[in-house]
């Protein structure tokens, strides 16, 4: 069975769309970019479950080991996909259609999700639904969950996403019409935050750690370089090298530096990060005039860049929308909104079509 995304008229996506709201829409999501295995079910939008497990066989190694990811998912993903199921209170007889991570992510990861929903949509005779993760991250601002009133963003809006492997300014004109406007050159906000932890000897993942301990620490203790980047566009590899160097330099003169600054040092490393985050939103929601900002991603999760956005968002008048912590890391939720968005465009993938471990918004 070949499920194949064809184009339809404003006018047939307009009957469908209006045919959605009088029926119960059921997607599955299944999420498995990098170390977390999850699964979620989504009727019209609401979210009836959202089942994570996650992996931390990886800790001792001071980051993510690809094949044992890989091997993790294995083991994984039928009983978490069961019990996303079951907690759900559908019969998997209900689902319409099964939405997946394609990518971006770890290549063995993706394999096993991928695979294991092309199996399931087989087995049930339902369409596949691809979803970009980035995209995912973004579209978990319009999960709705049983008895809450959760805002959401108005198009457009701009969307800060930030986690261990992206740094984007996104430009969201619509659920299914977004524009990068400005990103990392070269390393990511999260990724910087995480090395700069196991310099320091922190433990794996290090962006928790820091947070925690820069809520002990001065943030004006320590200044370290800054990049002048044109545009919208980060740069956070001169961060890194600048944090290492006074390491290098101050470790010299007393061994014990690191560990009788740590909490100054994490507070330092993350306000610089967050300033330099915050100074390209603001001239983005500047320039183009738009009040409507939300945040997304892993380092959305971070306390100083929550702080810093709603400062900014006192100052400039901004509608922020900031997501709950648990769907600030990767899950499923937020895969099986951007399937049901998808749904209602019809926009069904074929199942012979491969996860793709790089990738942006172009797919």
């Amino acid at each position: 069975m070949r499920f194949v995304q064809e184009p339809f008229s404003d006018e047939n996506l307009a009957f469908f769309r209006e045919m959605d709201k009088t029926k119960k829409t059921v997607i599955l999501g299944i999420e498995s970019s990098c170390d977390d295995t999850s699964a979620a079910v989504i009727c019209n939008g609401l979210l009836l479950s959202n089942v994570t497990a996650t992996q931390y066989v990886h800790e001792k190694y001071g980051g993510v080991v690809p094949e044992m990811a890989s091997r993790a998912h294995e083991q994984n993903i039928i009983p978490v996909v069961h019990e996303a199921i079951v907690a759900s209170g559908i019969d998997k007889k209900a689902i319409d259609a099964i939405a997946f991570t394609r990518g971006p992510g770890l290549m063995g990861s993706l394999l096993v999700g991928t695979s294991f929903a092309k199996g399931l949509s087989l087995s049930l005779g339902v369409p596949l639904i691809d979803v970009n993760h980035l995209q995912g991250h973004i579209l978990a601002h319009f999960i709705d969950e049983p008895d809450t009133d959760t805002p959401h963003p108005r198009f457009p809006f701009l969307c800060l996403l930030v986690s261990g492997g992206n740094s984007q300014i996104v430009l969201v004109k619509a659920y299914n019409d977004m524009e990068i406007i400005g990103q990392t050159i070269d390393d990511a906000a999260g990724e910087a935050i995480d090395k700069c932890a196991k310099v320091m000897g922190l433990g794996y993942p290090g962006g928790p750690i820091i947070d925690k301990l820069a809520r002990q620490g001065d943030p004006e203790a320590f200044v370290f370089s800054k990049p002048n980047i044109a545009g919208y566009n980060y740069s956070f590899s001169g961060l890194k090298t600048s944090f290492l160097y006074t390491l290098r330099d101050l470790t010299k003169e007393n061994p014990c530096f690191i560990e009788e600054h740590k909490a100054d040092l994490a507070a330092s490393i993350e306000y610089s990060v967050v300033s330099i985050l915050m100074k390209k939103l603001k001239k983005a929601a500047k320039d183009l005039g738009i009040k409507e900002i939300a945040i997304a991603g892993g380092v959305s999760a971070n306390n100083g860049l929550r702080a810093a956005c709603r400062e900014a968002a006192a100052k400039y008048h901004w509608n922020l929308y900031i997501p709950k912590f648990s769907y600030t890391t990767d899950n499923a939720a937020m895969i099986a909104m951007a399937g049901y968005y998808k749904y209602l465009d019809r926009a069904f993938c074929d199942i012979s079509l491969p996860p793709y471990s790089k990738v942006t918004f172009d797919r």
